[in-house]
């Protein structure tokens, strides 16, 4: 990596930090507001449901959050502690887990949805001469359009099929008994497993396209063109 690639890394870094860890945040305060609900007092008992971000950084997950927005890859994430969740207090144990499985990708699409509405209020506030597109405000807007695609990903990512991510416990919770068993095992080599899976081109050829189609959609309902955002996304200061 040249030193021209590496100052545009640290840029993207430091505009995207906010809305990245704001949506990893929202990601596990999800998940345990989800297990709350189902009657798991676990998450509110350790402090756990809470935007403040000193007791969910992660920091291999920040590392990795640091690592991706440096290098070239066009999938940035990374990760908090996972939020606690007890499946004994559910009534429906695997019902339950598939639900809190997948409030963290859909906090993440909200979290999307609200970055991408964000910059079309700036830009009709622009347009309708109400204030002028300052530098401060074109970086607000540069890290509202990474946050809708790095969202998206996180979305996407903690989707895939993989223990310990969350398509891996929703996959979990729709095998038949034994080989939900057997599948959730896998689990203990998780976090080498996702290491290796980022050390492949897979997750870019995988996600990419969900991603752009997601982003796609946001831009369809927000009223935001997604080429806008995509240009926004690869601007810098």
């Amino acid at each position: 990596m040249g030193a021209h690639d590496f100052y545009l890394g640290l840029q993207t870094f430091g505009l995207a930090l906010v809305p990245a860890l704001f949506g990893i945040i929202c990601h596990e305060v999800a998940h345990g507001w989800v297990a709350g609900k189902l009657g798991d007092p676990t998450a509110r008992a350790m402090g756990r449901l809470t935007l403040n971000p000193l007791p969910h950084i992660d920091p291999v997950g920040m590392g990795v959050f640091a690592l991706t927005s440096l290098s070239p890859s066009p999938v940035v994430f990374g990760w908090a502690k996972p939020v606690p969740v007890q499946p004994g207090y559910f009534r429906f144990p695997r019902q339950g887990m598939i639900l809190v499985s997948l409030a963290g990708p859909m906090a993440n699409l909200l979290v999307a949805i609200l970055c991408a509405a964000l910059i079309r209020l700036v830009l009709n506030l622009v347009t309708s001469g109400l204030t002028s597109l300052s530098i401060l405000l074109t970086a607000v807007c540069i890290s509202l359009a990474l946050g809708t695609f790095i969202n998206c990903a996180l979305a996407w990512f903690n989707l895939l099929p993989l223990p310990p991510l969350d398509g891996g416990h929703i996959l979990g919770g729709l095998l038949p008994g034994p080989l939900a068993r057997a599948y959730n095992s896998v689990g203990r080599f998780g976090l080498l497993l996702v290491i290796l899976l980022l050390a492949t081109n897979l997750p870019g050829s995988i996600l990419v396209p969900c991603i752009q189609a997601t982003v796609a959609a946001i831009g369809f309902l927000t009223g935001l063109d997604p080429v806008i955002l995509g240009q926004l996304a690869r601007l810098r200061l």
